[in-house]
């Protein structure tokens, strides 16, 4: 027989402050080893991460971070395949927080097809040094950013026929290897 565990009571300051702000927004939030996680639709993704920045008593006034993850094969499930994850920082309060937004595709990602599903809005316009790091999301995972100032792959090379970190992506390529020109030090 399993055992029921007690809920936990999230204690994180900004919280409360944005369920005030957005009370008709489902939001989520978890915690674990003390590090509060708060789930946001990608609609209301924006909005949310301008009052996390602008209002003054959560003041999230550095981003760290843009990342993603692929939870294709993922054992407990999620809201989406796709994460896309922002770790945030409030130096005047001493606080952390990480927002996350979920996103399904709606056609096959083993291509380089660009998927509307995968789509979130920029925040280089709250944050413009998170620019480089949205860029490297679209190129490994193929998250598209609307309304960013210059989205185009800062990794791979332009035609690229892939995003590398999706995980049906094959760990080995797909011949990129054996038909990349080697340049030797006398052409470059």
């Amino acid at each position: 027989m399993s055992e029921q565990r007690p809920a936990v009571q999230l204690d994180h300051p900004t919280l409360p402050l944005v369920k005030e702000a957005f009370s008709t927004v489902p939001l989520q939030a978890t915690q674990f080893r003390n590090q509060t996680t708060l789930i946001v639709p990608s609609q209301h993704l924006h909005d949310i991460m301008r009052f996390l920045c602008a209002d003054p008593r959560c003041d999230y006034d550095f981003l760290s971070d843009v990342t993603a993850v692929d939870y294709l094969g993922y054992p407990a499930k999620t809201q989406g395949r796709f994460a896309v994850v922002y770790l945030l920082a409030s130096y005047k309060h001493n606080r952390r927080l990480t927002v996350k937004t979920f996103l399904d595709p709606t056609i096959d990602t083993t291509g380089i097809d660009v998927d509307p599903a995968l789509e979130v809005e920029s925040v280089t316009d709250i944050w413009p040094g998170c620019e480089w790091r949205e860029r490297e999301v679209y190129d490994m995972f193929g998250i598209r950013f609307t309304n960013h100032p210059d989205l185009r792959r800062i990794l791979m090379w332009r035609d690229y026929p892939a995003h590398p970190l999706r995980k049906d992506y094959p760990l080995r390529g797909r011949g990129e290897r054996e038909s990349y020109r080697v340049i030797d030090r006398e052409e470059s």
